[in-house]
């Protein structure tokens, strides 16, 4: 992939796991941590951090689960991904950085990593970026027939083990492309085949579909629970953020994203829509650059 190659990429030892991470940039600016999604990696970013790499310290990970980073198993409560402990991840990841700020981007499950993040570490967050995501406590208190058709994975990932995994890892490479094509983008086409070859080199293997798997298992059961006690204590986001969404997207069809972040966060709330589907940064490579830029300067 264009540009990857000017970011060093380490296994970094944190929150009793290991998270893999690619920095790089200008390491005299401010941090920029990006946070990718479902089903992808941090190689998600690779034209948009070439983009942006003069203007900040960029940091790229790959979620636990996800790409090179471990892939606990899963437990009864589901706890070992919750996007508590998912955001412990990064934030150990940051310090041992020496980076005790930062600014916050995430794309999809990334975005309610990043959410949860800069609820629980406030202090660290000097800006944030949500992209093509409403908060997850409003998505499933409004399912309906409409949102259970369109995210249908939300509903078939969060089975019982081992159903899912075995479903999908019986047909893995036509499921992610299926994903990846999906919602909104119309296609592979605008994909790098060798983002594609990096997407299938980890999806083919079953810890990694077990991890996502629990990723969402978590997101309808602990993290709801934590969603809940942040809003009963009235806990908002501190910081100024910005909302990006697809005009093609469910997000854009079914909910009313800038309205419904600015009930969560205590600083000013400013967004776009984008004329994408759900895989924006991919999509719109240098529109999303320009926005982060913007943003975050």
């Amino acid at each position: 992939m264009s540009g990857l190659h000017d970011f060093e990429g380490q296994l970094f030892e944190v929150n009793n796991s290991q998270v893999f991470a690619r920095t790089g940039g200008n390491p005299t600016k401010p941090a920029l941590l990006l946070l990718h999604g479902f089903p992808q990696s941090h190689v998600m970013w690779h034209r948009v951090a070439m983009a942006l790499a003069q203007d900040f310290f960029l940091v790229m990970s790959d979620l636990r689960g996800y790409g090179d980073s471990a892939k606990p198993p899963g437990d009864a409560e589901h706890s070992n991904y919750s996007k508590r402990t998912m955001a412990q991840d990064i934030v150990a990841l940051m310090t041992a950085l020496k980076r005790n700020t930062f600014f916050l981007c995430g794309h999809d499950r990334g975005g309610r990593v990043a959410h949860r993040l800069a609820l629980d570490h406030a202090s660290r967050v000097r800006k944030l970026c949500v992209i093509d995501i409403a908060p997850t406590l409003d998505m499933y208190d409004a399912t309906d027939m409409a949102f259970a058709q369109a995210y249908y994975h939300w509903f078939h990932l969060i089975q019982p083990s081992p159903l899912p995994e075995t479903m999908i890892g019986a047909a893995w490479q036509p499921y992610l492309h299926a994903k990846l094509g999906g919602w909104g983008g119309s296609g592979l086409g605008f994909y790098e085949p060798q983002a594609i070859a990096e997407y299938e080199r980890h999806f083919a293997k079953p810890e990694t579909i077990h991890a996502m798997c629990e990723d969402y298992r978590a997101s309808a059961s602990i993290d709801l629970v934590h969603d809940r006690a942040s809003r009963a204590q009235s806990q908002k986001i501190a910081c100024d953020t910005l909302v990006l969404w697809g005009e093609r997207g469910v997000v854009q069809r079914l909910f009313e994203p800038l309205a419904l972040w600015q009930a969560q966060c205590a600083g000013e709330v400013s967004g776009q829509v984008m004329p994408a589907g759900h895989f924006i940064p991919e999509q719109l490579p240098q529109e999303t650059a320009q926005a982060l830029a913007t943003f975050f300067r």
